[in-house]
């Protein structure tokens, strides 16, 4: 908490003053990060946690009823709630919870997860689906309740998904994992276009940061350079009326280093139709041709 506390004296306070969010899987690591900030910042917020363990089993209210506390410490205002971002009921239950305690819901951010790692050769159904269910279908729900109520306020709001580098750019043992966030990573590339008319920004955040799934999995060195707090600041602002205008992004946030990340067009090859389809063994020559000229699979990794 020390820590966190010499961390905001450099952030401007009250950015969010008057705003009400809503930070799932914010019991911890980065969805504590980022209530203890916006938080700071001026907003209410509703901390949700199930409360379980990193592979998704279990549940408790202790971790989420935590971070309400240290909030209230602080001076700012929040609930817990303790609901499961893959049940419809829960995930509407927690926007009208938030709409009941602050009146409204400006503000969404989409964080719960859990992992089940494995190479694809040992993955079985179960690990892929619960994976999935927490991380795509949980982003749905929230996000399907929040959007529907920011819709009927009328005044705008803020959504982030948490999505990863593993999804957007691929990791070894993570193909439950990388597809549930390459699929958060499509669902806000379409969002965001229907958000435009009712002033509802959406982004992706794939972020590189120490949390309860990385804990004894990352080194402690990198974990010492990748602390969630850093990664906070760059989502209060895009929750800000002053990234009113940003949508439709993927930010990768590491330590201080923030980037956005932009699929990249290389063409390969090309003619008029009428001079009749490529062949295969001549499309096959320009493909490998072009080879020098095809960007990394992994920018982050050459």
């Amino acid at each position: 908490m020390e820590n966190h506390r010499v961390f905001l004296k450099g952030i401007m306070m009250g950015m969010l003053d008057g705003k009400v969010a809503l930070v799932t899987g914010a019991g911890g690591g980065l969805g504590r990060a980022h209530a203890m900030l916006l938080a700071s910042e001026g907003a209410s917020v509703v901390v949700n946690d199930l409360g379980g363990a990193r592979d998704g089993t279990g549940s408790s209210n202790t971790m989420a009823q935590s971070v309400v506390e240290e909030i209230k410490a602080e001076g700012g205002q929040a609930i817990a709630n303790y609901g499961s971002v893959t049940n419809r009921d829960d995930a509407q239950a927690m926007v009208e919870e938030t709409v009941e305690a602050f009146g409204k819901i400006d503000i969404l951010i989409a964080n719960a997860g859990i992992l089940r790692d494995k190479s694809f050769k040992n993955m079985d159904d179960d690990m892929w689906d619960v994976v999935l269910d927490v991380h795509l279908r949980g982003t749905y729900l929230s996000t399907k309740a929040a959007y529907d109520k920011m819709i009927e306020q009328g005044s705008g709001g803020r959504i982030i998904m948490t999505s990863s580098t593993s999804g957007l750019l691929g990791n070894f043992g993570q193909t439950n994992y990388g597809a549930a966030k390459a699929g958060i990573a499509g669902f806000m590339r379409c969002l965001w276009l229907e958000g435009i008319k009712y002033g509802i920004t959406v982004n992706v955040l794939a972020p590189t940061a120490t949390s309860r799934l990385t804990t004894d999995i990352l080194p402690e060195e990198i974990q010492e350079n990748f602390p969630p707090e850093a990664v906070s600041p760059a989502v209060v602002w895009l929750c800000s009326d002053e990234a009113k205008d940003v949508s439709g992004r993927q930010w990768l946030v590491a330590g201080n280093s923030v980037s956005l990340l932009s699929w990249q067009l290389t063409p390969i090859a090309t003619r008029e139709l009428s001079d009749g389809f490529w062949g295969v063994d001549e499309i096959g020559e320009k493909i490998m041709a072009s080879k020098e000229n095809w960007p990394p699979i992994n920018p982050m990794r050459g």
